[in-house]
């Protein structure tokens, strides 16, 4: 059977070579169409005309919190935790008790404050009592002088205590009371710093914490950043102002525009990129940190004869597009397109402005046109 296979190939390849040769080198499919009535109703034909292109380019994002709305907030004294009242997730309020702790430190503090008021409340009347002596002549003026320096050191630690105090979180009608019950209370409050959600807690009962460790992050998420890294080679795209949009694929159909409120002066030497961030409302607490985004800046438009993209046919490595020559009667011209944007490519060269163009149903008119070929 291999074999006269074998034996046929030579003569299905002379008998294509003849059709080949037969064919007239100038066929070609024809350049132009005319639509049936059929066809007539898929075509539809638009005046090509100018429109605003604007030259974009799209980054990969992703959502941040905003930096001047988070608070990081810890205790202003050493102590052990006794109550916790806030818990991840939980939406606070600017001043609202996150965390209660019972600090010994904070109760030394207050005791000696409660002495320097009372060495100042005994310097006072010293030097009272030397001031009406000294009018009846029974002691000198030096000896008023001395009391008198006495009660400004007085006073001078009874400020220090109480400096301190307002660094250790006591508030001045704390210091008030303090000052009128003279009862130490050692519990110090760990207060929100702004209205937000807790997104970070560190601190359980019984934990004993210092100033320096940071208990709960407070958000405030009602506006978030949307961070992107632009390469150095096209930086020049991105500036402060410029008009940008985010498209997030957790939150279909839901895009974002803003402006640019921040373009990095420096480039990061390992990434070779320079970071840009723009604002965005948030309000309903759809946009969570750390979803993914495709950020798109947008350049100054410019006007231009444009095209759908749906208007284009690739041939022989080349754009095209079918002309209307008259009703019902389609060329098919070679054009020469500039990069697209938002669906529509502007015309470099090809098609004048006034000219028709089919824009819906070109590629039933092309495989007419190559049907005609065949007959």
């Amino acid at each position: 059977m291999s074999t006269y296979s074998l034996k046929l190939t030579p003569l299905f390849a002379a008998a294509a070579f003849f059709l080949v040769a037969a064919r007239p080198a100038s066929a070609e499919a024809p350049r132009t169409v005319e639509a049936t009535s059929a066809l007539a109703g898929l075509v539809k034909v638009v005046t090509v005309a100018e429109d605003e292109l604007r030259d974009s380019l799209r980054l990969p994002a992703r959502v941040e919190l905003d930096q001047q709305r988070v608070a990081r907030i810890g205790a202003t004294v050493t102590g052990r935790i006794v109550e916790v009242h806030a818990y991840l997730g939980q939406r606070v309020h600017k001043g609202e008790v996150l965390a209660l702790l019972n600090s010994t430190e904070l109760g030394l503090a207050q005791s000696a404050y409660l002495k320097a008021s009372s060495q100042v409340n005994l310097r006072r009347l010293a030097v009272q009592r030397a001031q009406r002596l000294l009018q009846s002549d029974v002691i000198a003026a030096a000896e008023v002088q001395e009391r008198e320096g006495a009660l400004t050191e007085a006073e001078v630690d009874l400020q220090a205590a109480e400096d301190q105090l307002r660094v250790m979180g006591m508030t001045e009608p704390d210091l008030k009371r303090l000052a009128r019950d003279r009862k130490i209370h050692s519990f110090s409050p760990v207060s929100a710093s702004l209205d937000g959600v807790v997104i970070e807690r560190q601190v359980n009962l019984g934990q004993v914490v210092q100033p320096s460790d940071a208990l709960y992050t407070v958000a405030d998420l009602s506006r978030v950043w949307l961070v992107a890294e632009v390469p150095e080679q096209q930086a020049q795209w991105a500036h402060t102002g410029d008009e940008a949009e985010a498209e997030i694929p957790a939150l279909p159909g839901q895009n974002v525009r803003g402006v640019l409120i921040y373009v990095a002066d420096l480039v990061d030497p390992e990434t070779r990129t320079v970071t840009v961030r723009m604002d965005v409302p948030n309000p309903l607490h759809a946009l969570k940190p750390q979803m993914l985004a495709t950020l798109l800046i947008r350049k100054q438009g410019r006007r231009s004869l444009v095209l759908p993209d749906t208007a284009v046919i690739r041939e022989d490595d080349r754009d095209h597009v079918f002309v209307e020559i008259s009703p019902r009667r389609f060329e098919l011209r070679a054009v020469r397109l500039g990069e697209g944007e938002g669906g529509l490519r502007p015309i470099l060269d090809g098609v004048q402005s006034g000219e028709r163009v089919v824009v819906e149903g070109a590629f039933h008119l092309n495989n007419e046109r190559l049907r005609k070929e065949l007959e």
